[in-house]
């Protein structure tokens, strides 16, 4: 009941500055216009289909699908990897939000009343957690229903149902959500011992530089990450997640957090 009375002021509290969403809704624009743009505007512009660039037939061939045209199994390829964009948005979101979760309330000059309440250090670092992720992951969501949308409107034929695979969904349902966790736990945990909101983005975003690595990696088709990969990176974010979330309530003094901000 707590948690959920401290989850509702979060979302008041973003309801009143809306514009901290304006960086998720930019990153998750970028993610339907890239692919869309290289995957289809870009061919039909140029009237030269994807299927008659060899090197990206050859770097397509981890993705490759035997029923599928050479101009159907690059556009697989491209819109496999720019659905691993999405990583972006939560993150993004996550550290708009989060960085402000505990120097926002003392600069607000909020923090104290709260911690002068019966809540436990748990059900408030909870709930700077769920109301961070909640409408980043809401908006992201609504991205990639247009992104699906958008691949059953313009793709090849049997682009849609390659793309409705295992490796899909877990990168969906799993590694996406545990991304961003793990990216704002990190925020809340820096943002519970510094006084400067910019800190804490810098240490959270540093999820980022990996899964940009990742990405160009499999662009230049250095290697492909399998659903049993992806799997297992999943469950290894969530894993650190919860590891963030016990030395996040560890950290968290309470009694002299103020004290030292002054």
């Amino acid at each position: 009941m707590r948690i959920r009375t401290l989850i509702e002021k979060e979302f008041i509290d973003i309801a009143r500055n809306r514009s901290a969403l304006v960086p998720v809704v930019l990153v998750t624009a970028m993610s339907l216009v890239l692919p869309f743009g290289v995957a289809i505007a870009v061919p039909a512009m140029t009237g030269r289909g994807l299927g008659n660039d060899a090197d990206l037939v050859n770097v397509s061939s981890a993705v490759a699908h035997n029923e599928l045209s050479n101009d159907a199994s690059v556009q697989l390829f491209l819109f496999q990897q720019f659905l691993m964009l999405f990583l972006l948005t939560p993150i993004t979101g996550a550290m708009a939000l989060a960085s402000h979760a505990i120097v926002g309330e003392k600069q607000a000059r909020t923090l104290e009343p709260l911690l002068a309440t019966p809540i436990t250090t748990f059900e408030l670092l909870a709930a700077k957690v769920i109301g961070a992720l909640a409408p980043t992951l809401a908006i992201s969501l609504i991205g990639l229903l247009l992104y699906i949308g958008g691949i059953l409107l313009f793709a090849e034929p049997g682009v849609p149902a390659a793309m409705a695979s295992m490796r899909t969904l877990i990168l969906i349902v799993l590694v996406t959500p545990a991304a961003a966790l793990v990216s704002l736990q990190v925020a809340i945990l820096i943002s519970s011992r510094v006084n400067d909101a910019r800190t804490a983005q810098q240490f959270g975003v540093l999820i980022i530089i990996p899964l940009t690595g990742v990405l160009v990696a499999q662009f230049t088709g250095s290697f492909w990450l399998s659903a049993t990969a992806l799997g297992l990176a999943g469950l290894g974010l969530l894993v650190l997640w919860v590891l963030l979330a016990l030395l996040s309530v560890a950290v968290f003094e309470r009694e002299s957090i103020l004290t030292r901000w002054r």
